[in-house]
């Protein structure tokens, strides 16, 4: 149990910090996703900037329990803010799993 509790919030952070930079760093794929779904290069920067800052919060969480409280906390919020969009923009769940793991298995994750 332990090693769990010790290896998915770093998992996380890994995920989210990359995801993260990519957006801040507003790499080919993160422009077009901005653009996409509506959002400027800058809005899509400072939800990188926030996946970066949540995913150090995770990284920090096992010596300081509340900041890794409040690092998962922001980040369901992201998460749920996602959501949101999507929803709006009337993507179907079963679709983005379809395009998702079809992406996954012909580019690498930092193509995204």
């Amino acid at each position: 149990m332990n090693t769990t509790v010790t290896a998915l919030p770093l998992l996380l952070a890994a995920l989210f910090a990359t995801l993260g930079a990519a957006k801040i760093l507003a790499l080919g794929k993160m422009r077009e996703l901005a653009e996409k779904d509506g959002f400027s290069v800058t809005g899509f920067r400072l939800i990188g900037a926030l996946e970066v800052a949540g995913a150090l919060g995770l990284i920090a969480g096992p010596a300081v329990p509340p900041v890794g409280v409040a690092a998962l906390c922001g980040l369901l919020l992201l998460l749920g803010g996602a959501a949101i969009v999507h929803l709006r923009r009337g993507h179907k769940l079963g679709n983005s799993l379809r395009h998702c793991c079809a992406q996954r298995s012909r580019e690498p994750l930092s193509s995204c």
